[in-house]
Parts: C-alpha cells; sequence; structure tokens
C-alpha cells in the first residue's frame, strides 16, 4: 500500500514507530559501556534500555502495536519479555533503511494505516507512560500537521542541573527536544526529510541551515524570535503546520548517548526505583 493511499485513525489510538537502529553497531560508546553488539541492548539499573522504553509505550495504553525500526529482529527478543511482547503481536519489527529519514519512510509503508503517527527513539530510557500519554494528547488535541514535544530549560534543570543538554535557547527561554514527533498526515511525511542528514540541531546548528534554510537559521542564531515564531518559520519552509507541545517533565529530553547520559539516566531510575520501594 503506498503512502498516499493510506487512511489515517478515525477516533481510535495513532500508530507509534521507535527509532532503535543503531548506526556505529559495537563501535558506539554507549555499547561499548558494556561490551554489547547494540546500543539499546545495554542494561540501565538491571532492565535492557530498549525493554524501558518498550514498557513506557506499553504501559501507556495510548498504542494498540508498538512498531521498531531496527537493523535485525533479534535485538527485539533480548530478553524474555520483550520476546513475549513479540510473541503477542505488541511489537513488530520495521526493517530500518540508510538513514532516519528513509527509515520512518519506509515504516509507513510497512503499518496498516500508519496515521496519525507518533515517532520516538529507542535511547530516552527516562520516558514515563505519563509522560508518553500527555505527549499524545497534546498531539491529538490541536491541529497541525506536526507536533513537536519539549521540555523547558527550567523544567530540565529542577532535576538535572548538569545534564550537557544543548538547549535551544530563543527570545522565550532555552527547550529541549524529548525525542517525540507527531506526524497527524500524508502532507506531514514532506517535514521528514529534514531528518536525512541526522538530528541534534541543539549540537549541531549547522544542520538547520541545511535542512530548514537560511532565514529560520538566521532566527534561531541570533534569538529574534520564540520558538512558536521559529517553528512557524520552519513550517513555511517546509509546507506544513508544526505545534510545540510543552512537556513538563524534567527527564523528558534525556537520551542516552554517551557515558554521561548514561550516569545521570542510571542515576535517576536508580532514585526512581528507589522512591516507588518507599
Amino acid at each position: 500500500m503506498q503512502a498516499g493511499e493510506q487512511a489515517t485513525h478515525e477516533g481510535s489510538k495513532p500508530a507509534v514507530l521507535v527509532m532503535a537502529a543503531s548506526r556505529r553497531g559495537v563501535e558506539d560508546p554507549v555499547a561499548k559501556l558494556q561490551g554489547k553488539a547494540h546500543k539499546c541492548l545495554v542494561e540501565l539499573d538491571g532492565q535492557v534500555m530498549l525493554e524501558r522504553v518498550l514498557e513506557a509505550l506499553v504501559d501507556s495504553g495510548c498504542f494498540d502495536k508498538i512498531h521498531v525500526s531496527l537493523d535485525s529482529p533479534d535485538v527485539l527478543e533480548a530478553t524474555p519479555r520483550m520476546k513475549a511482547w513479540v510473541e503477542s503481536g505488541t511489537t513488530v519489527f520495521v526493517q530500518a533503511s540508510g538513514n532516519l529519514a528513509d527509515s520512518v519512510l519506509a515504516a509507513v509503508e510497512e503499518i496498516d494505516n500508519p496515521l496519525p503517527l507518533v515517532i520516538t527513539t529507542g535511547d530516552n530510557a527516562l520516558h514515563t507512560p505519563e509522560l508518553v500519554r500527555d505527549f499524545v494528547e497534546g498531539f491529538l488535541a490541536c491541529d497541525e500537521d506536526v507536533a513537536l514535544g519539549l521540555s523547558s530549560e527550567e523544567v530540565v534543570l529542577r532535576e538535572f542541573a548538569n545534564s550537557g543538554l544543548a538547549f535551544h535557547q530563543l527570545k522565550d527561554g532555552g527547550s529541549s527536544s524529548c525525542n517525540l514527533y507527531g506526524l497527524r498526515n500524508r502532507r506531514a511525511l514532506t517535514a521528514v526529510k529534514v531528518f536525512e542528514g541526522g538530528g541534534q540541531f541543539g549540537k549541531r546548528h549547522w544542520r538547520i541551515l541545511k535542512a530548514f534554510g537560511l532565514w529560520p537559521f538566521v532566527l534561531y542564531k541570533l534569538k529574534l524570535t520564540t520558538m512558536r515564531g521559529l517553528v512557524d518559520a520552519i513550517g513555511r519552509r517546509l509546507g506544513v503546520s508544526i505545534a510545540p507541545v510543552m512537556l513538563d517533565y524534567p527527564y523528558g529530553p534525556i537520551d542516552v548517548d554517551h557515558k554521561h547520559s548514561f550516569d545521570i539516566t542510571e542515576a535517576a531510575l536508580i532514585r526512581r526505583r528507589e522512591a516507588a520501594q518507599g
């Protein structure tokens, strides 16, 4: 079924796609920490990272199935719990493609009724069912083609004063992406192309120029607008409408990219577990 022929979810749950392919394999700095063949198989406080991400999505109750973009289906069966999810049809393997953009577009071709589609990543191990539900609620409540989940710098620093995050600094303050995206319709798929060269726009500002053009880059670098103004400018450039969805969770933007983020993530998970145990 071609993307242009696919129906949207009318009055039902959105589809979801987890981007979990390992671009560096065993050479990934996170995979190297524990000698794993795949970054998403490292353990954080005794639980495999990808299992944590899938657990948050399953427990959110927002999705009927969870599609996972990977290099190999073996990764999706790496633990007994993950294997059980595969066998029950709760999680579904989707073959990753050459880059992030190609992988999303390939997944859209494979998923039945893929729109609206929520996209997240396999290394946001701190995401919780509550955060996922709040994003999905905000995404479905807006009318824009694309939704972008963000946490403000003020919110993040409440708990992670030494996060190392690169915040997007604009007239209304700093913010960082939570790696939660919503694509409402076929028009939204045109926005996926901005990830052909990779993400991490906060750390690599030149990618903003390449992906979004000169004017949004100038607005961004000189802090001439608010986040709402910036996404409007980017939307005009891409031919889509974009809604920022602000999420009141300090851990929302924390992903596991290197040893520092691994350490602060594991420490936060230990605190969370100990608090739950009383």
